[in-house]
């Protein structure tokens, strides 16, 4: 590990990773990446659904969204890596007057940018994926464009590219402290020495807090467990399949392989960094996925696993630097949209360093909003 460096990223998920990428394509020398895993992709990344969509409530990340889907549609010429990128697209199933006036006007404004959207009729869903009941659905929002990929692909894909480009991914180590000189960032260091530096960028998913408070900066970012559940074999419901997100209960499913993925948001789960399957939980899964697909009813299942959300109190997340602490900068607090807007993030976030702005100006995600009560919540989480 070299012991000077001009930027020192701490977090080697697909936004740590993203961002050396882009810096190191972009023209950065001498950055190193800092994963406190033996091994790329057990965090966050390696856990998440895959899932990548472009239906957000808010211009900025539509914005970013669209700039992804771009990138992964040409991931595999530019880093000689499949992603495995299936455009399937996601269907938003609206079963609630608000929901449905809430959809439309969300694909007024993804529309107005470009995006191709289409609302549909229940019928228009049953044609779609004839296995669904829609007797309660009063409109969805389908985009064909939408999909999902490989997580583990895309970050090893990235990492390829990083290191290819002379990025340094150090593995097993571990951030232990940031050094200050008089109000900037001037070292890291790590279980494995200590690396010099001016710039530090935050990418540390769910323990981003922990990493601001070794620059005494309070980052309101807090992880919540999220399961996953996959089926055994399951021709009933068979490809192509879009991405279907029951949105009032926040369930979704798509297919995994032969099998199909599902998950749900528990409300009741308490912050903890519990990454352990509970599967009593999956009879609430399965009650709900009965209830949407009653076909699911004679699904067995072989896995599941829990994973980290790092939710930030407007489910927006924090990007760009820090004003208290020169040289500090965070990228993190995505609220289960890291994956999929991990692209257009890392190039943003580069550009930032490199150049103080930005293609897609990300201003508006700043921590200043937090701190000012000028929070604007994305609507279409699950």
């Amino acid at each position: 590990m070299r012991s000077i460096a001009d930027v020192v990223i701490i977090g080697g998920g697909v936004i740590g990773i993203g961002t050396a990428y882009f810096l190191a394509k972009l023209g950065g020398k001498d950055i190193v990446v800092l994963e406190r895993e033996a091994m790329l992709g057990l965090g966050s990344t390696g856990k998440c659904a895959g899932g990548i969509r472009q239906q957000f409530s808010s211009e900025v990340n539509i914005r970013l969204a669209m700039e992804s889907v771009r990138f992964f549609e040409n991931f595999q010429v530019e880093l000689d890596a499949d992603p495995e990128f299936r455009q399937r697209g996601y269907l938003f199933l609206a079963t609630t007057p608000a929901d449905a006036a809430s959809f439309r006007q969300n694909v007024a404004l993804q529309r107005g940018l470009g995006l191709q959207v289409d609302i549909l009729t229940a019928q228009q869903v049953k044609d779609l994926v004839p296995a669904l009941n829609v007797d309660d659905v009063l409109l969805a929002t389908y985009c064909p464009t939408d999909g999902y990929a490989d997580p583990h692909g895309v970050l090893q894909g990235l990492a390829k590219g990083a290191r290819r480009l002379g990025v340094e991914i150090c593995l097993d180590t571990v951030a232990t402290s940031i050094e200050l000189s008089q109000g900037r960032v001037s070292a890291v260091v790590t279980n494995k020495g200590r690396i010099a530096t001016r710039v530090v960028v935050a990418c540390a998913g769910p323990w981003l807090a922990s990493v601001g408070r070794m620059a005494g900066i309070d980052l309101p970012v807090r992880p919540y467990r999220r399961q996953i559940f996959v089926t055994t074999p399951f021709p009933a419901i068979p490809d192509p399949l879009p991405m279907v997100i029951d949105f009032t209960p926040s369930f979704y499913f798509r297919k995994e392989g032969p099998g199909i993925l599902m998950g749900m948001t528990d409300d009741a789960e308490p912050s903890s960094f519990n990454t352990h399957a509970s599967w009593d939980f999956l009879t609430q899964v399965v009650e709900k996925a009965i209830q949407r697909a009653p076909v699911l009813e004679q699904a067995g299942f072989m896995d599941g696993w829990g994973g980290l959300y790092e939710v930030t109190p407007d489910d927006n997340p924090i990007l760009g630097p820090l004003p208290e602490v020169e040289g500090f900068f965070c990228a993190g607090g995505f609220s289960g949209h890291g994956f999929m807007l991990s692209p257009a993030t890392g190039r943003a976030m580069a550009q930032l360093i490199l150049h103080g702005h930005s293609d897609v100006d990300i201003s508006s995600l700043g921590i200043a909003r937090l701190r000012e009560g000028r929070e604007h919540r994305e609507k279409q989480v699950i």
